[in-house]
């Protein structure tokens, strides 16, 4: 068991009971993390095809804010997102709003998170057309919505990692950024903005705003970052987890929480220390909407674009070569796909052989079986 799942179950009900109007999403988090893995939801069954003796393990919560059941979600989709990657420079791009709306975000979340995200991919959609910088008619990106900074304070922002360049109107060429620009962030910034207020009005919720954020400048910022696979291994553990890693609790004692941090731009790691019920909400506060979707992928990155993968890959390596006198070899129009290494198989704690699964006891379902 995690320093994250002690610290909810010595401290998650007293906090439930002194905060019993919190929102729904939130009760059900507490609840999910205090029962994950306790056989509250129920166990699977395994028999050890060395000492054929039954082994009981119990059934993981499956929230997606749990720290203990998101580790294998994270892997699988940083794998399939590696085996996806286009050839050529990327961009990340960071949409943040300012300070002033944070609270106006917090208390409104679905509405402006999901206004953070058409804003951002409205923005680059409108400037990535202009001939002055791409001249493209469909670029591709996919944005990740992130909530926290380094000590757990609310901090939405929206990252975009971005294939450096997009593709015709009649979707038959594609047009490539300078590697080192991609579109102005003082003009992103601009959009950005107008946008999410044009979101705001439409939702009615404009009033509830504080109107002094529409006078003052937004950030955008991008950075040229080469092949994108150092940024998908970044962006994945963020992903598939909330706020924290169980690596950086330090200390549990006297109801106070101890854990360790890195301030921008600096490798020394630091340490803070706060009250159970502050870290307990700090948490909570990056809890998402339910069904509330974090990554979405847009343009020529998404599953419903007409251009095949293989003809994107194609198009691009093409100009690429160009660009180095070269010929695009056929050899490469598939990315290398490296062996998946293979999960970890369960193994009797008695004799070290492999536990072979038989079936599962869920509460309040029929048992469930190999097929």
């Amino acid at each position: 068991m995690g320093a994250i799942t002690e610290i909810f179950r010595a401290f998650g009900p007293q906090y439930l009971a002194q905060y019993p109007d919190m929102p729904l999403a939130h009760k059900k988090t507490i609840n999910a993390i205090i029962n994950c893995r306790s056989g509250e939801f129920g166990v699977v069954v395994y028999q050890c095809d060395g000492c054929g003796q039954h082994r009981l393990v119990n059934r993981s919560c499956g929230n997606r804010h749990c720290p203990q059941c998101q580790y294998n979600k994270s892997r699988q989709w940083l794998e399939t997102q590696l085996e996806r990657r286009l050839p050529g420079h990327h961009f990340m791009l960071t949409f943040t709003v300012p300070e002033q709306l944070r609270p106006f975000c917090r208390s409104h979340q679905r509405a402006a998170y999901g206004a953070m995200f058409k804003a951002a991919s409205g923005a680059i959609k409108k400037l990535v057309k202009d001939p002055r910088f791409i001249g493209a008619e469909l670029p591709g990106f996919t944005a990740v919505l992130h909530t926290w900074g380094r000590q757990m304070q609310y901090h939405p922002h929206l990252h975009l990692i971005v294939p450096a360049g997009g593709l015709s109107a009649d979707r038959n060429r594609w047009l490539p950024s300078a590697n080192n620009f991609y579109l102005p962030v003082k003009a992103l910034s601009k959009i950005f903005r107008a946008r999410f207020r044009a979101e705001m009005i439409h939702s009615e919720l404009v009033g509830s705003i504080d109107p002094t954020v529409w006078k003052i400048d937004w950030n955008v910022n991008s950075q040229a970052v080469g092949d994108s696979e150092a940024t998908l291994k970044y962006l994945a553990p963020y992903i598939f987890r909330v706020a924290i890693s169980d690596s950086r609790i330090i200390d549990v004692k006297n109801g106070e929480v101890t854990f360790s941090y890195r301030k921008k731009e600096s490798n020394r790691p630091r340490r803070t220390t706060v009250d159970t019920f502050e870290f307990i909400r700090r948490f909570l506060q990056h809890v998402l909407p339910s069904g509330f979707m974090k990554v979405r992928h847009y343009g020529f990155m998404s599953s419903s674009c007409a251009v095949s993968w293989a003809k994107l890959r194609f198009q691009i390596l093409t100009v690429l070569a160009a660009l180095q006198g070269e010929r695009v070899s056929l050899t490469v129009l598939s990315p290398a796909k490296n062996q998946k290494p293979s999960m970890p198989k369960p193994r009797c704690l008695l004799c070290g052989g492999m536990l072979l699964y038989l079936f599962s006891l869920i509460p309040g379902q029929p048992c469930r079986g190999p097929t």
